[in-house]
């Protein structure tokens, strides 16, 4: 008989009869049976996920509210920036330069290499001419690439919009070329005679080329908006007309070597001495270490850094470090640093064995927005502040209906109407255009954060009516019992009775509409800044970052910054209402079968 009782109900273990006659609390019986709903589970799991993101993430990952960075503007996600090609280490590296997001290599057998976010704006740098013979070396400026080949001939492919790419009849007939150098819509050749010539955008840069110094340069550095060079004799010059720092900070020394940042010129003496002019102050570029470990040999320069190789093989650097690019890991000082190869965030150091270990930018998770800025940051930051507005409205909104609620629905009468009346009136207001006309009027003469203030305020004063309709119909259903009667006999007054006798029995439901109601004060609070009226930029949150999808060209081309915010938005308002969901059928049993 037994054996046949185990066939028939699928040979599950034998239980005791008495089991189910055993007692459980409500408590334990609603958190069993929200245990047993899995897809309210899940939906626990991933907010407590997104809830610890956004809370420690904002500690490793703060943002820096006043950044912004022309040369990284939406770059799409990835992290392959550094990553070079194992067929250029295996063939040996000559050269490599660094460009906006890319940068360019050529191996020994004259072979040219791209890696990185090779799109930029107007241009594909990846799109290397089919004809291009054996190159010698290469210069990647902001979104383009001059070569030269080892027939001694120019070449170049990217963007040509300014005539950075367009060389004369001069240029491309030299015999013998010492030196290239391509910046921001900029390009310069210098010739083995000490000839320089400038092509590209020579309003923006100052570079001239009939300059009382042509025959005597033996080097040539770009800024972002200057070219300067150094004479035979180790002096510094200055290649423009126009009065800028470089030129009226020229330092009295001789130098062996400059080396260039965006706004900044360094030069490095036969002793080791470092010396830098322009704007030095602007990102720390100025900041040169006390001492090093050996003395400098050789100086290159960032976007806003310098890196310098020693006598004794290490590397030292210094400037800007948002993306660690001016610190140097231990493992890359072992001694055997041959050449170093820096621009932009990106630095390469090539091995006496050939190997090359890289520090610095090597790309963004999520992309970057339209001022320059980490997608990933931005997200970790807006999640902080869209689910820190939505708590606070929602524990206003619930202080309030519960008060108002409970008195309400204990007292009834004159007192009842007159609250109602005043609920039904807050409900009949249009929401967000009230709080878009409200936020315009007053919110214009606030700050950034009091403006924040004001829309937790706000939102909490306009969504408190539903909870206390709920508060106010339970206290309502449990005033007459016998236990309400008992307190009113010992002479409990009115208030405590409501608020340490009635609101406890009914804290389940306040529970599940609380619940439901972050949800929507985060969404309520999205839907303000994306349309423009709640939190504004520079401060993140996941609305205002969304804002940027009203445009056609971002949704188009620039999808990660509309996307990555929609689907951790999206995520924690289903999963915070999947939770709601699960406690209402945990609480109140009944609920699934209406």
């Amino acid at each position: 008989m037994k054996m046949l009782f185990q066939n028939l109900f699928g040979k599950r273990d034998e239980i005791d009869i008495y089991k189910e006659e055993q007692i459980q609390s409500p408590t334990r019986t609603i958190i069993r049976t929200f245990a047993s709903n899995k897809l309210s589970m899940a939906a626990l799991f991933s907010f407590i996920i997104m809830l610890l993101i956004v809370s420690i993430g904002p500690m490793v990952y703060p943002v820096d509210l006043a950044f912004s960075e022309q040369s990284q503007q939406n770059i799409r996600p990835g992290m392959d920036m550094m990553a070079i090609p194992d067929a250029l280490i295996q063939n040996g590296i000559r050269d490599i330069s660094v460009g906006r997001t890319f940068s360019v290599g050529v191996d020994n057998n004259g072979e040219v290499y791209i890696w990185g976010k090779t799109v930029v704006p107007g241009t594909n740098v990846s799109e290397i001419p089919e004809d291009l013979p054996p190159i010698a070396r290469v210069a990647a400026g902001y979104d383009h690439v001059v070569a030269v080949g080892e027939d001694g001939k120019l070449y170049g492919w990217g963007n040509n919009r300014q005539r950075q790419l367009r060389f004369s009849r001069e240029a491309q007939d030299l015999e013998e070329i010492q030196q290239i150098a391509a910046g921001f819509q900029s390009t310069a050749v210098l010739d083995n005679e000490g000839h320089v010539y400038f092509f590209g955008n020579t309003n923006l840069t100052e570079m001239y080329d009939y300059n009382e110094y042509q025959g005597q340069l033996k080097d040539v550095v770009l800024t972002n908006n200057a070219a300067l060079g150094l004479l035979d004799d180790g002096t510094p010059v200055y290649l423009g007309t126009k009065p800028l720092p470089y030129s009226t900070r020229l330092p009295n020394e001789k130098f062996i070597k400059l080396a260039a940042t965006n706004k900044t010129v360094a030069g490095l003496t036969a002793d080791g001495r470092i010396v830098v002019w322009g704007s030095p102050n602007y990102k720390g570029e100025a900041q040169i270490p006390d001492e090093f470990e050996a003395q400098p040999v050789d100086i290159v320069g960032g976007q806003y850094h310098y890196v310098v190789k020693l006598a004794n093989g290490n590397l030292a650097a210094w400037g800007d470090n948002t993306y660690r690019q001016a610190t140097v890991p231990g493992s890359v000082n072992d001694g055997n640093n041959e050449q170093i190869f820096s621009g932009y965030y990106q630095n390469y150091a090539l091995k006496a064995d050939g190997t090359v270990d890289t520090f610095g930018l090597k790309g963004y998770m999520l992309g970057s927005d339209g001022m320059g800025r980490d997608m990933w940051q931005r997200i970790l930051n807006g999640g902080r502040w869209t689910m820190t507005i939505g708590a606070l409205a929602v524990l206003i909104a619930t202080v309030i209906g519960i008060v108002i609620g409970g008195v309400s629905g204990y007292f009834g009468g004159a007192i009842d109407i007159f609250l109602q009346r005043i609920s039904e009136i807050i409900s009949s207001l249009p929401f967000l255009p009230f709080v878009i006309i409200l936020n315009v009027i007053i919110g214009n003469e606030l700050g950034p954060t009091q403006r924040i203030y004001l829309i937790m305020v706000v939102l909490g004063l306009l969504s408190w009516t539903g909870l206390q309709r709920l508060v106010r119909a339970q206290v309502f259903s449990v005033r007459e019992q016998e236990y309400i009667t008992a307190a009113r006999s010992m002479g409990i007054k009115e208030f405590a009775i409501i608020f340490r006798h009635i609101i406890p029995n009914v804290i389940s439901v306040i529970i599940v509409s609380t619940t439901l109601s972050f949800a929507s004060s985060m969404l309520t609070e999205s839907s303000l800044s994306f349309l423009g009226f709640g939190v504004r930029q520079p401060i993140p949150t996941w609305g205002n970052m969304l804002f940027g999808a009203n445009n056609s060209v971002i949704i188009q081309q620039f999808w990660w910054q509309w996307v990555f915010p929609a689907i951790a938005l999206s995520l924690t308002v289903i999963s915070v209402n999947l939770i709601g969901d699960g406690l209402r059928d945990a609480i109140d049993p009944k609920s699934q079968e209406r």
